[in-house]
């Protein structure tokens, strides 16, 4: 194939510019809060479920103590009737039952008011333990918030190069004939972004191949438009005043 030198030489720059948008594309990839916001999501998921259940928790324990207030409310009316009717009746017997009623009213109403208490216990306890992991998983949430719009501001900056590689590649490549563009595309794909190297001091810059004996030869004596490979990577080798031929 023939190119003149000067469309060879733009070679090197759709290379140079290829070889740095695929370096911002791995960036836009790489970026350190994506793995942040993953390990944060999944810890921010267990911190959720955590709040979860203890939240369960500590309303059976809101159902218990108001099950046991109840039964205390019950009690204490009984207390408050069967005094009264301790008041106002004259019959001694019934005097001496109800006493026997109010004596067993107070022992189960000492009981259960020593029950709410160790459940009133339990109930602080609960609380804490909720406003802990609470505060634990807005505490996650906040960081998933600042990492992810670190991560936003980062993409945006890389899109924005992208965007700007892109539209000069696009320059450069429509000024090279489409059968040397064709060809770099190949040698592109199957040289794994190796695909136009410029020959520095008889050295190829893509895999750093000196040319010698009859390659050397060989390039030599090629004229200045013929397209030449690299014979060890396969590049378009790109001749300048550098190349020390």
């Amino acid at each position: 194939m023939k190119a003149s030198p000067v469309e060879q030489k733009e070679l090197l720059r759709l290379q140079a510019l290829d070889i740095r948008l695929q370096q911002v594309e791995h960036q836009t990839k790489a970026l350190p809060q994506h793995a942040e916001i993953r390990e944060l999501t999944t810890l921010f998921d267990t911190t959720r479920m955590a709040f979860g259940t203890r939240a369960g928790e500590r309303d059976d324990v809101r159902t218990e103590l108001a099950r046991i207030e109840s039964d205390v409310d019950v009690v204490e009316k009984r207390i408050a009737r069967d005094t009264d009717r301790v008041q106002h009746t004259s019959s001694v017997k019934d005097v001496q039952a109800l006493e026997t009623e109010l004596a067993a009213l107070r022992k189960r109403l000492l009981a259960l008011e020593e029950i709410e208490i160790a459940v009133m216990e339990r109930l602080e306890e609960s609380d804490a333990t909720v406003s802990a992991v609470e505060a634990e998983r807005d505490a996650i949430a906040l960081q998933i918030h600042d990492a992810e719009q670190a991560r936003n501001e980062s993409l945006a900056d890389l899109n924005r190069q992208l965007g700007e590689l892109r539209r000069d590649r696009a320059a450069v490549a429509g000024s090279v004939a489409e059968d040397l563009a064709a060809l770099y595309e190949k040698r592109f794909v199957t040289g794994r972004g190796n695909a136009a190297a410029l020959l520095r001091a008889r050295t190829c810059s893509g895999c750093t191949m000196t040319l010698t004996g009859s390659d050397l030869d060989a390039v030599r004596s090629s004229p200045a438009d013929e397209v030449l490979f690299c014979p060890d990577c396969g590049a378009i080798l790109v001749r300048t005043e550098e190349s020390g031929i």
